[in-house]
């Protein structure tokens, strides 16, 4: 009786932070947003494997977020040809350090993307399009090492990612969300008409909810 009745107590204490059996889909996503809110500080990578070669777009974005907001990491953009650089984001500036250059100022808009501070704005950024999501799905479950991984599916409108992303079209996109037992998002996929008139295209987004603390400043 000692033994079932400790046992039955570390099982509730090891569950009070996972997702309860009774939570719908919806229930999780929105549980994740309030976590992807009250981060300080977000590690994150954005990324494309390609992009339609007539497109001058974002490749990929990997850094800091915070919710000043502000970015500090480095780009991978393609135009002509491919090119990386640090960049910083903060007050509504976006700073670039382009190779052989000084730090200027660039509008992401020229590349269709979004100022990436701005993906950090809890009623603008990543974690608007969690609470916008349609027709959820629940997957399957996997376990990471201790974590235990649930992917969740569903649509997002248009004009939702257009809020994000400005250059995308109006058409739907597929998303797959990854979360942890604890909800929080551990990883994205989504699909759609990134860049109106050309191809779908694919963007993964990997997150880490408890980032190193990054102090963001304007380089100039």
């Amino acid at each position: 009786m000692l033994s079932t009745a400790l046992l039955t107590a570390v099982a509730g204490c090891q569950g009070g932070d996972s997702a309860s059996s009774d939570e719908t889909p919806q229930d999780r996503l929105a549980a994740a947003k309030k976590s992807f809110d009250d981060a300080e500080f977000i590690d994150f990578t954005l990324a494309t494997k390609n992009l339609p070669d007539d497109i001058e777009g974002l490749l990929s974005a990997q850094g800091t977020g915070t919710h000043d907001p502000a970015f500090d990491g480095e780009v991978k953009v393609q135009t002509g040809f491919d090119v990386t650089a640090p960049l910083i984001a903060i007050e509504s500036e976006v700073y670039v350090k382009l190779p052989f250059s000084d730090w200027s100022t660039l509008d992401p808009a020229d590349y269709g993307a979004p100022d990436p501070a701005e993906l950090m704005d809890p009623d603008g950024g990543i974690s608007s399009l969690f609470t916008a999501t349609k027709g959820l799905d629940a997957g399957d479950s996997s376990r990471d090492g201790d974590t235990v991984l649930t992917s969740i599916d569903g649509t997002i409108p248009g004009a939702d990612v257009k809020a994000v992303f400005p250059s995308s079209g109006s058409d739907d996109f597929d998303v797959s969300y990854t979360l942890t037992d604890g909800n929080d998002i551990d990883s994205i996929d989504i699909t759609g008409p990134f860049y109106d008139g050309s191809d779908d295209v694919t963007y993964s987004i990997s997150l880490d909810l408890d980032g190193d603390e990054v102090d963001v400043v304007a380089p100039i």
